[in-house]
């Protein structure tokens, strides 16, 4: 036997002898077919190999077409929770177009790995033969890897700019001022037909988190702003969450379309009591809403603890500095 590229060929030492003459064999074609016949024999246990049958490789291709059908119908969240924002069918669209696309690419290379695993198991102690390159299949899992990010990537790009967009005039706006380690509250615009001496304000204490409350199916644009350190303002039902940064101020806004309380927490990491950061928002319907206004509107102002006064005072000082 010799080696050549990975290749096992038989040399002349492995044919067997053959008769040469018509008294042996009995004809020159009874030659020809014998030594036809040792070479292939010697070639089945060398380089002469059974094809590999196509059947794993059809039964794990239907399988994909019955996964991808089965989840065309009614697409699963795949653990995506449950969002309470006109934003949700958005999010959770590309959240499913993710998650489908990367099952459809793990369920092809898991199907790879078990047809090689199964048709090119070891048969004989014969190393198979060796391919170094195959220009159709590195074009194929270079291009296809490339167009799908570019697809993920559009789809992102298009959602992110729907999700950040402001409108021109929204139906509320609540100042968000984070600062250690608690939240302050001020609503800026309570909405239409809420005209009071006082402007509302609801700050967090020890022990005491601050609730916002807020109008189901109004729009609410939130504009947020520290004088310390860097938070975070999340509440996990919205499925959005935006840092609040010292010297800067950012807005974002939604509509909450479910009514309910919901507890919001600083997600970024702002010092010793970063964990005491919490605070809730209560979405009522919209007569209840009113009527929460009016009342702190016409409520006087209460007198609070030294600490947490300066800690406000701060917060708003630095928030009419930052030009809003």
């Amino acid at each position: 036997m010799r080696r050549s590229f990975g290749r096992t060929r038989p040399s002349v030492a492995d044919v067997e002898d053959t008769p040469t003459t018509p008294a042996d064999s009995g004809s020159a074609g009874g030659v020809e077919n014998d030594a036809v016949e040792a070479v292939g024999t010697v070639g089945a246990h060398g380089r002469r190999r059974a094809r590999p049958g196509r059947r794993p490789l059809r039964l794990v291709g239907a399988l994909a077409v019955v996964g991808i059908a089965a989840t065309a119908c009614d697409k699963p969240n795949f653990g995506y929770p449950d969002g309470v924002t006109n934003y949700t069918p958005r999010l959770l669209n590309i959240w499913q177009g993710s998650a489908i696309a990367a099952l459809i690419v793990g369920v092809i290379v898991w199907g790879m790995i078990l047809y090689a695993a199964v048709a090119f198991r070891k048969r004989t102690d014969v190393l198979p033969r060796q391919v170094r390159y195959n220009l159709p299949v590195e074009i194929l899992y270079t291009v296809v890897p490339v167009v799908i990010v570019g697809a993920m990537f559009y789809y992102t790009a298009r959602d992110e700019s729907k999700i950040t967009k402001l409108s021109a005039s929204p139906d509320v706006t609540v100042n968000v001022i984070g600062f250690q380690w608690n939240w302050l509250f001020k609503y800026i615009d309570p909405g239409a037909g809420h005209k009071g001496p006082n402007q509302i304000e609801v700050i967090g204490r020890p022990g005491e988190p601050a609730v916002l409350v807020l109008p189901q199916n109004r729009s609410i644009r939130f504009v947020e702003s520290s004088p310390d350190v860097i938070h975070s303002f999340w509440v996990p039902e919205f499925l959005f969450k935006r840092d609040v940064v010292p010297g800067r101020v950012n807005q974002f806004e939604l509509t909450v379309t479910k009514t309910g309380t919901f507890i919001g927490r600083c997600a970024e990491l702002c010092g010793t009591d970063h964990d005491r950061m919490n605070f809730y928002v209560k979405v009522v319907p919209q007569d209840e809403y009113d009527r929460f206004i009016s009342e702190r509107q016409n409520a006087p102002v209460p007198s609070t603890s030294g600490g947490t006064t300066t800690a406000a005072s701060t917060a708003t000082t630095a928030t009419t500095g930052s030009g809003q």
